[in-house]
């Protein structure tokens, strides 16, 4: 149980991964009012970033679930880095079927919803894990501007336009959820290049050094269409958001 290997190679490089920027990341922990011991569960956690900096910064404790051993390796490194070892812990697992044995304070996902098959479906798995009057992270894209074609929807890594809400519908779906939205921290597209961007030196060093590699025809295909793609499509119509939510 792992993450294919092109995803790996690809975001090696990223301790962030979705289209947040470090500050962007400090702004969250600051815009929901992080207080010192605030119990934190992050499914699809990734190399640990949030957890890892919130509890420095904020005095959080927490639990990332991830199904990549190499992130998760990465999430312990940046813990000891960081002095957090203690507040932190990182498990490997499928963070779809995933529930704290006791209730958090804060419950996320950022970037990941296909665990539950949808922002609607992570909102109720993470529900499961979050004591009352707690509250749910969901990091989730959104249409930026209306896609004029199938190649745009396709660039955006969509199959449809149906797959994402634009920003008025993605909020109205959480609040025909039952649910408050008390926050939320955009990417922009900044944030979207030090994302995408940072791939593609990362992609063409690892194809320098694994000439011979067998992934190494699919990632060389891939780093010549993944700059235009992004100009073109992703960073003009996809944008991706953090949503602080709360239970009516």
């Amino acid at each position: 149980m792992d993450l294919p290997r092109e995803f790996t190679v690809r975001e090696s490089g990223h301790r962030i991964h979705n289209p947040f920027t470090g500050e962007k990341l400090a702004l969250l922990g600051r815009a929901v009012r992080l207080r010192p011991g605030t119990t934190v569960l992050d499914l699809a956690c990734g190399s640990g970033e949030m957890l890892c900096t919130w509890a420095r910064e904020h005095g959080v404790a927490g639990t990332g679930v991830d199904i990549s051993t190499a992130f998760l390796t990465g999430a312990r490194e940046r813990a000891a880095e960081l002095g957090v070892t203690g507040q932190v812990r990182f498990v490997h697992g499928d963070a779809s079927g995933y529930v704290a044995d006791e209730p958090v304070d804060v419950a996320a996902c950022l970037g990941a919803t296909w665990i539950g098959g949808g922002a609607a479906g992570t909102a109720a798995l993470l529900e499961r894990s979050l004591r009352p009057g707690g509250l749910l992270l969901v990091g989730e894209p959104f249409w930026r501007r209306d896609p004029p074609d199938q190649a745009t929807v396709e660039g955006c890594h969509a199959s449809a336009k149906e797959d994402f809400h634009d920003l008025p519908g993605l909020v109205g779906l959480f609040g025909g959820l039952g649910f408050d939205v008390v926050e939320m921290v955009l990417a922009d597209e900044d944030s979207w290049d030090r994302y995408a961007a940072a791939q593609w030196l990362t992609v063409r060093t690892w194809l320098d050094a694994n000439p011979d590699d067998e992934l190494a025809p699919a990632m060389r295909t891939e780093l010549d269409g993944a700059p235009l793609r992004h100009v073109r499509y992703v960073r003009p119509y996809l944008g991706w958001g953090v949503f602080a939510l709360k239970r009516r």
